[in-house]
């Protein structure tokens, strides 16, 4: 450590990449100081304990990976149940399953072969002569008119806030199709939810670590930069480098959570709600992550929003415009010697929690620390 210098490394964000982080950091007798503007450790896995049901604050997260190393990694921390994810989709008081399987084809048209199945949706395919231009045609000519207008079309447009036509084709460059009976919405061999919540996840990761939590890097960047030989940054990229060359743009979402007094609301964790005049996209049943048998339950209805200044930023928006714009904050990045910028915001992109794990251990392996 260098002369007048207080840590090792300074992590900004207490998710799963800067958790990692600081374990890899203090496992090698670094000495580390996590810090986090929210008034709690976690990140988007933050779960609240409610009615004795663990809460996930930030939406529904499932962990699952092929990963066999970063399976072996989280679970020497804690042991995962055997949580299996299954979505089901309401569409005009009907329900769905997800993603598109041979349950799907039957509730649309009564099907029941996968041969059947393959030439419906062939019947109704859009053929193109040119590469789609919007997520509508690219829709249409995935999956054809049914699947779009009742599955599709109300979710992705709540989701965005802007109509299929208007949006790019690329986000859904692949519909996953599947003809057999198979309800998984996972495919990965490892999955399952941590037992207890992702903050005995996240404790154990942190054991031992300095913390400080409602803590604004920006409120004092100069004293967090003085006192640290390095830094490991999960925050937004383009504030880091005081928005040089514009703002990037994300998607926000908001929750409304509510105790019942039943013991089971809707029979699943999640239930995607497509129809376009309902406001929320879905309803998360929080108990069933973890198979719980409590008097009463809890569910969060989860309201996409457009970001602004001051509200939580949770997709980003990768279209060519802002793609652009974080490459040229992705050149500053590689320019400083002394951060490391890693997670969903430092890099502009949606990561799933494996990945993000993944990615924080091999920039530590980067680092040379055994």
């Amino acid at each position: 450590m260098a002369v007048g210098k207080q840590y090792d490394y300074l992590v900004v964000g207490a998710g799963l990449f800067g958790a990692v982080c600081a374990y890899r950091a203090k496992q090698s007798g670094r000495k580390v100081l996590v810090i986090d503007k929210r008034p709690q450790l976690g990140g988007n896995i933050y779960c609240e304990n409610i009615a004795g049901i663990n809460v996930q604050q930030y939406g529904a997260h499932i962990f699952h990976t092929n990963n066999r190393q970063v399976w072996d990694f989280v679970n020497s921390f804690v042991e995962f149940n055997n949580y299996r994810h299954s979505v089901l989709a309401k569409a005009d008081g009907k329900i769905f399953n997800l993603p598109f399987n041979l349950n799907t084809f039957y509730a649309l048209w009564g099907v029941t072969t996968p041969r059947e199945a393959a030439q419906k949706i062939a019947e109704q395919k859009t053929p193109l002569a040119t590469e789609p231009q919007n997520l509508e045609e690219q829709a249409l000519a995935l999956v054809g008119r049914d699947i779009y207008e009742i599955l599709i079309k109300g979710y992705t447009e709540k989701q965005w806030g802007r109509r299929c036509p208007d949006l790019p084709a690329f986000i859904i460059k692949r519909l996953p199709v599947r003809f057999t009976f198979d309800n998984s919405y996972f495919d990965d061999r490892y999955q399952g939810i941590p037992l207890g919540g992702y903050n005995k996840l996240i404790e154990k990761l942190l054991s031992g670590v300095e913390t400080r939590t409602s803590c604004d890097f920006f409120a004092e960047r100069r004293q967090w930069e003085a006192w640290a030989e390095k830094i490991v940054y999960t925050g937004e990229i383009d504030r880091y480098f005081n928005y040089e060359f514009g703002k990037l743009e994300y998607r926000s979402i908001r929750w409304e959570t509510e105790v019942l007094a039943c013991p089971n609301y809707q029979g699943a964790a999640v239930v995607n709600y497509v129809d376009g005049q309902i406001p929320y996209t879905r309803i998360i049943e929080h108990k069933h992550f973890e198979f719980g048998a409590q008097a009463q339950t809890v569910i969060s209805r989860e309201y996409p929003a457009e970001w602004q200044e001051g509200a939580e930023p949770f997709y980003p928006i990768n279209d060519a415009k802002n793609t652009a714009l974080y490459g040229k904050y992705a050149e500053l990045a590689q320019k400083e010697e002394n951060v490391i910028f890693g997670g969903r915001l430092a890099e502009y992109k949606y990561y799933d929690m494996d990945e993000v794990i993944e990615k924080a251990l091999k920039s530590f392996e980067a680092e040379n620390i055994p």
